[in-house]
């Protein structure tokens, strides 16, 4: 393999803690534990950028693993060698329970099929999580053959447990201070490395959905769902990657194992680990009744009653499974939640609780091509990080420097924040570091779509409290207001509700004697300068016309429309967008203003608007000669209000009851007007 510029930094800021992760990968399927196990010991082994010492790493860590752990047909192999050894070192997976009968704990190791291992309580008490679901470690199992002897024996026994996992009071200071050597871009492409994946391979939007995966790592009480095609990996960083996240495959979940069992004061793995998954979550199901609504009040503040006692949990949870269909198709025949169990796919107070829906279809089915082979962090070392980095918080570093539009609940508040709070903690480790607007706006832009998906499920059902969905934010005090769109409700040749940027606007031109009516977006940006610039190649005819005519309006009546803003002091940029047959943009004048203004006013226009008129040189307005059929193509396209010329509001009195219940029609006798019933208040 040859270094690239990456693991060249990545070896600088991390001596000692990098790992090849392809040699991860080797192992992957050949010995029965998770890859981390094996990053555990490569780490131990390997880390180094030196083939010579890899190499030799490479080949203690082969034996160990060889050695120690135990393949299907090999467990009575590994309890002989115990036996006429007197002792075995192995690598397995320890759970253990509290046996009544005899006031003692005992061991499972799944892999030599014991259940009656015998363990002193105290490497029990200081290692509670191996009775919640178990974690991997390094044992050592004695055989003794005098209780072999004895009646219902338990000759097995561990004497030393060592937990597959780094524990390092200093390693978040060490994470915080290599990251001072990357760039924002990097850093990202660095973690993505460290979980596996080679960046280089998928697109900006992938990347995105998987550093979102990682984000309960490292926030508390985060709750998330993600429903997406088979085999792109929902479970993979959950399963694989960190020794403090637990996977619960699809089926019956217990309330005792989830929270607390009452009959011993046992926590559950809410309180054990920091990130619990339900894998396959469509067929998850609890065994008592009283089960949902005990995870809804969890989810909804962390805290749980069973009996007398409130117990505090900082577990965050996790839900992935599959659609048996595309996106497009799931939401014509129901909701993006529909794969949810019963219990949960219609219930909108437990979609409330979810923070952000993130969308596995935007990642692509796993192959080989997508796992790095270059240096990224030892997992083990990555997944204690992000464990320490639980208790630091970023939101304060941010205050007032963001301004949530008024779309947002509370509770919508609170599940952006803590999105935004859990990304900007993977990409700035130390507390100290300035936060960049352009990180932060990336963050903000996330959270806010993750967080709207799960709105939009909720006004799919039908509740009219959750009508409002146009999410939008404001950087800074005198920032322009932006809005947030979920990808899968937007098409290209359809308008959506969502309010467009300042100085974009959805325009349908009548049409003429050779072309019918068809819609376009004009969409304008401004810079210093003076004049307009069309970027389209040719510009055609009309649009040029249509385009002067629009800038001659806007110069000659700048103080009614814009106030003290002087559009000579501004050069505007201009593209027209076709979506239809229509490609002139023929009498698009009035709809050009509006973009002209909107744009140097910073505000945009009104979301589901659409606007017609042509302007001639003095002002006047053009008449709509097909204003019925310009309504109808208004209403296909899936405009709500239409913004037309007064002249054609006899015509519009042959609209069809049906056509006219869908649209709501604005009028306007002169471009002043038709600018302020344009702008959203």
């Amino acid at each position: 393999m040859e270094l690239d510029a990456l693991d060249q930094l990545a070896a600088t800021a991390f001596d000692g803690y990098i790992v090849r992760k392809d040699l991860a990968q080797r192992f992957k399927g050949q010995y029965p534990v998770p890859t981390y196990v094996g990053e555990f010991l490569l780490g131990r082994y390997c880390a180094s950028t030196d083939d010579a010492e890899i190499a030799e790493g490479l080949a203690v860590v082969e034996r160990q693993m060889r050695e120690r752990t135990i393949r299907p047909g090999e467990e009575e192999l590994f309890k002989s060698r115990a036996r006429e050894q007197g002792s075995v070192k192995l690598i397995d997976l320890v759970t253990a329970r509290l046996d009544a009968a005899t006031d003692s704990y005992l061991i499972t190791l799944p892999s030599l099929r014991l259940n009656d291992v015998r363990v002193d309580p105290e490497m029990v008490a200081s290692n509670e999580r191996m009775l919640t679901g178990g974690f991997y470690a390094e044992i050592q199992l004695e055989y003794d053959a005098i209780i072999a002897q004895e009646k219902a024996g338990r000759p097995f026994g561990i004497t030393s447990l060592r937990p597959i996992q780094l524990s390092k009071r200093d390693l978040l200071t060490q994470l915080a201070q290599g990251r001072e050597h990357f760039t924002t871009y990097e850093w990202k492409q660095f973690l993505l490395r460290s979980v596996g994946f080679e960046p280089g391979r998928l697109s900006a939007r992938a990347q995105d959905v998987l550093l979102l995966r990682m984000v309960p790592f490292v926030e508390r009480n985060y709750n998330i769902v993600e429903l997406g095609p088979r085999g792109t990996g929902k479970s993979h960083l959950f399963q694989q990657v960190s020794p403090y996240s637990h996977l619960v495959s699809g089926g019956k979940a217990t309330v005792a194992r989830m929270f607390v069992n009452n009959s011993n004061g046992q926590r559950g793995l809410v309180c054990q680990y920091d990130v619990v998954c339900f894998d396959e979550v469509s067929g998850v199901s609890f065994d008592q009744k009283d089960g949902i609504n005990i995870m809804k009040g969890y989810m909804e503040s962390g805290e749980f009653s069973r009996g007398r006692e409130s117990i505090r949990a900082s577990g965050s949870i996790v839900m992935v499974g599959n659609f048996d269909v595309d996106v497009e198709h799931q939401q014509r025949v129901g909701h993006l939640l529909g794969p949810m169990p019963p219990e949960m796919r219609n219930d909108t107070a437990f979609m409330d609780r979810l923070h952000a829906y993130v969308p596995g279809w935007d990642v692509p089915k796993l192959d080989s091509s997508l796992f790095t082979i270059h240096f990224g962090l030892v997992s083990d070392f990555l997944s204690e990080a992000w464990a320490q980095l639980r208790g630091d918080n970023r939101l304060s570093a941010i205050q007032g420097r963001v301004n949530y539009g008024g779309a947002l609940s509370g509770r919508d508040t609170t599940a952006v924040n803590r999105t935004v709070n859990g990304l900007l903690k993977l990409l700035y480790p130390n507390r100290e570091q300035l936060i960049s607007d352009e990180d932060l706006e990336w963050a903000v832009r996330l959270a806010m779509e993750c967080r709207r998906r799960v709105k939009e499920q909720q006004k799919r059902i039908g509740s009219a409290e959750f009508r409002n969905t146009h999410f939008s934010y404001q950087m800074g005090n005198d920032g322009v207001e932006r809005f947030v769109v979920t990808p899968e409700l937007q098409s290209d040749n359809s308008i959506g509700t969502d309010p467009l940027p300042p100085g974009q606007v959805w325009a349908i031109s009548p049409g003429g004697q050779d072309e019918g009516a068809g819609l376009y977006r004009i969409d304008v940006n401004e810079g210093p300068g003076s004049g307009v610039k069309i970027i389209n190649v040719p510009v055609p005819g009309p649009f040029r016309e249509s385009i002067k005519y629009g800038e001659q309006n806007l110069l000659t009546r700048a103080r009614d429309l814009v106030g003290d803003r002087d559009p000579r002091q501004h050069e505007f940029i201009v593209q027209l967008r076709a979506f239809d047959a229509a490609k002139s943009g023929a009498q698009l004048g009035l709809p050009a203003l509006l973009a002209f203004c909107s744009v140097l006013l910073n505000k945009s226009l009104k979301g589901g608007l659409i606007a017609v008129g042509g302007l001639n040189l003095g002002g006047g307005l053009d008449p709509v000669y097909n204003a019925v059929n310009v309504a109808e193509l208004a209403i296909e396209k899936g405009a709500t209000t239409l913004l037309i010329p007064i002249s054609a509001r006899r015509q519009l009195n042959d609209l069809s009851d049906e056509m006219a219940m869908k649209i709501s029609v604005l009028f306007y006798a002169d471009a002043r007007e038709a600018l302020l019933k344009a702008l959203l208040e």
